[in-house]
């Protein structure tokens, strides 16, 4: 139950930090996006394709660990795009502006 509560947690917070990605690249520019090779997708493929080709993969590699009975990992890497990704969109989107 703690691997499929962590990997829902995992793939909720990547659904939410691409749509939040994609309204704060679309408010403020490019340069409001943070990850190198995000920011290169997005150039490369349009806003769209490329948070979407960046969150796929990542979902696919969090599956892949979920699979793999590692899910402390998943749980981990679920509580920090919450704290790291989510939560600082949420602050910039909606708190700050």
């Amino acid at each position: 139950m703690f691997g499929d509560v962590a990997l829902v947690v995992f793939l909720v917070a990547h659904a939410l930090d691409g749509i939040l990605t994609y309204i704060g690249v679309a408010t403020f520019g490019m340069g409001a996006e943070g990850n190198p090779v995000v920011a290169w997708l997005m150039n490369a493929l349009g806003y769209g394709p490329g948070l979407a080709t960046a969150k796929v993969a990542a979902g696919v590699f969090g599956i892949a660990l979920h699979l793999s009975d590692v899910h402390k990992a998943v749980a981990v890497l679920a509580g920090f795009y919450v704290v790291a990704a989510v939560g600082p969109w949420i602050a910039v989107l909606f708190v700050w502006s």
